[in-house]
């Protein structure tokens, strides 16, 4: 059956604002926000959603791993691939991490010319978008952001079974904090607004569209750990430098406007989880503060000197 459907002027609008569930799936739109079911992952629901930032490039892994760079890794953060900006950081990030600078669209409207499954799917993936449209207003960011998720120090692949309160200690311990969800988009997504890290037309570069999600543990069905070497995918990599921000590990972010919201703060952004995730704005936002799985891990934020600080405060 031909997957390939061509849709002329379908807009999902991607609406600054809480939302309630997974917003954002490449799902046929109606209103300027989607809301369809999430398949398994606990009572999750998927709708659009806009608003974050993050990031720029750097040559480590994170503020516990500077010495457990490979000389691969540090090729691939010296040779940043088409696209990427070469970034001088001059001392504001540490290694392990790139600064995000610049102006972020707190609304964008993305129009999907090209379809890869029917659009009268609730999960159907987009091929080719059009140039997104800024429809809310820009907002200038400043700020830190790891380049490669966390790996404990003498491991190969990041750190996983990770939640908002104990990915918000890990990062804290190194003198970072989660970082927000409009961080984590504009980390993703850049001054450009690109649908997905690398552009407006969905590749098989990163940890992503996975067919076999589960198998059988004891009698259940539970999701296989699909995780990859942070970096491994050099061509999974935003317009700032920073990688696996679509596919690979679900990464809990501070959802705009939640600080206060204890237990329903987070966000969780990428993974190789859900097809309708793999992109720059939506996110899972029905899971509490405390909810950890096989496919979640964490990627930290942090201020530059002198700023004020992160957008949620």
């Amino acid at each position: 059956m031909n997957r390939r459907f061509l849709v002329g002027a379908l807009v999902c609008t991607v609406a600054a604002g809480a939302f309630a569930a997974l917003r954002g799936g490449d799902a046929p739109i109606s209103a300027p926000q989607a809301i369809v079911a999430e398949p398994s992952e606990a009572p999750a629901v998927a709708v659009n959603r806009a608003d974050e930032a993050s990031a720029k490039a750097a040559d480590t892994r994170h503020a516990t791993r500077n010495s457990d760079v490979t000389p691969e890794q540090k090729q691939a953060a010296d040779d940043l691939p088409a696209g990427a900006k070469p970034v001088d950081n001059s001392g504001a990030c540490p290694p392990e991490m790139v600064q995000v600078s610049g102006e972020y669209c707190t609304e964008v409207r993305e129009t999907c010319k090209e379809w890869l499954d029917d659009p009268k799917l609730p999960y159907a993936r987009c091929k080719v978008f059009e140039k997104s449209e800024c429809v809310g207003k820009r907002v200038s960011m400043n700020y830190c952001i790891d380049r490669y998720e966390y790996t404990k120090p003498g491991e190969e692949l990041p750190l996983n079974h990770q939640s908002f309160v104990t990915g918000s200690k890990i990062c804290k311990a190194q003198g970072k904090r989660l970082c927000a969800e409009q961080e984590w988009n504009f980390a993703c997504e850049g001054e450009e607004m690109r649908p997905y890290p690398y552009g407006w037309e969905r590749k098989a570069v990163c940890n992503q569209d996975r067919d076999d999600l589960y198998e059988m543990k004891k009698g259940h069905q539970v999701l296989k750990d699909h995780r990859e070497k942070s970096g491994e995918r050099d061509e999974c990599v935003s317009p700032f430098g920073v990688y696996n921000l679509a596919g690979n590990l679900d990464e809990p972010t501070l959802r705009e406007g939640a600080t206060h919201n204890y237990p329903f703060r987070t966000a969780l952004k990428g993974g190789w989880w859900m097809a309708a995730r793999n992109r720059c704005r939506p996110a899972t936002t029905a899971h509490d503060d405390h909810y950890e799985d096989i496919q979640l891990g964490v990627r930290c934020c942090s201020d530059v000197p002198g700023s004020q600080g992160g957008p949620n405060g």
